[in-house]
């Protein structure tokens, strides 16, 4: 888990728009964690999360579109069903609004990615890695040592 930047780029709906958007970060050769994209009857909004922040900032500069940059958590969950609800259920018993997020699945490892716009980031932190803590001494604790297993 860790916090990242997280780019919204205001789109004008119309043919092209998101592929001239894509091929420019394609261009600068920029790897996209994860991307959702909103839209309204005037505009869409476009969520880009990547690991080099300057980059992608220097690569859309040029394209001279509204866009923000928000903190937000990325959280890596194993691939399986009821991941995203622990995670969900642990930031809602600490009382932490999830404002809005989006995930990608399948990646490497059996890897899933979440992106969590939260109400409190520090607390949300603070609350994901001692629950990460305390599912690693779990395992942990369910492996036998080498001396039980003879």
């Amino acid at each position: 888990m860790e916090l990242i930047t997280q780019f919204s780029i205001m789109l004008v709906n119309k043919p092209g728009v998101l592929a001239q958007v894509t091929r420019t970060l394609a261009q600068a050769r920029i790897n996209i964690v994860a991307m959702t994209m909103m839209d309204s009857s005037e505009h869409g909004v476009l969520r880009v999360v990547a690991k080099d922040v300057d980059h992608v900032r220097r690569a859309l500069t040029p394209l001279n579109l509204p866009m923000t940059e928000t903190e937000v958590l990325l959280v890596d969950m194993s691939n399986r069903a009821g991941a995203l609800a622990e995670v969900c259920g642990k930031l809602a018993e600490s009382h932490i609004n999830i404002t809005y997020a989006y995930c990608t699945t399948g990646a490497r490892g059996g890897k899933a990615t979440a992106i969590f716009k939260v109400s409190d980031v520090k607390k949300a932190t603070k609350v994901l890695k001692a629950s990460q803590r305390k599912l690693s001494d779990t395992k942990q604790q369910l492996r036998r040592s080498p001396a039980g297993r003879a």
